[in-house]
């Protein structure tokens, strides 16, 4: 499986370069499966629902299933946070699955970096990420772009990944 993530910390723009980058590369006619890390929780159902009253209930898994999409909840219960790589293993194939957040993890990123947030720069001390996608100047050691050239950033990721 092929695999890119965009890191960088909050505010920076990581998931509205996701976005952009999804739209880029399917458009080149490339499948995309996405992967996002948050640091809260969340919830993806609605109290009420049918399906948020099964996991209310105490139901480990919920699938709901229509016509236009799938969704599988699992809720953990006090079980560790899976790994990257089971979670990765849940996915059906396509060409590229990109991943937003996971910074610790190996695999190659671009960082999303925006001069406001006040943050340093994570590529200066993290040899896995692999180009910076900047709203100001930096001096680096790799490929830097605009963080607004998402053709550049998305063209760098597929002949990074051999696509």
């Amino acid at each position: 499986m092929r695999l890119y993530g965009v890191t960088g910390w909050k505010n920076a723009g990581k998931t509205t370069l996701m976005e952009r980058l999804v739209s880029e590369i399917t458009g080149r006619g490339f499948s995309v499966s996405t992967v996002k890390h948050a640091h809260h929780a969340f919830d993806v159902d609605h109290p009420g629902r049918d399906s948020w009253r099964h996991r209310e209930a105490g139901a480990r898994e919920v699938l709901v299933a229509s016509h236009a999409r799938v969704a599988l909840m699992t809720e953990l219960r006090g079980a560790p946070e899976p790994p990257l790589e089971e979670l990765l293993a849940r996915l059906a194939p396509v060409d590229l699955v990109l991943i937003e957040g996971y910074k610790r993890e190996r695999h190659p990123k671009v960082e999303a970096f925006r001069a406001v947030t006040g943050s340093p720069l994570i590529a200066r001390e993290d040899a896995s990420i692999r180009a910076v996608a900047a709203d100001v100047a930096v001096a680096l050691d790799r490929p830097v772009f605009a963080l607004d050239d998402i053709a550049g950033i998305a063209g760098f990721i597929l002949r990074e990944v051999g696509l």
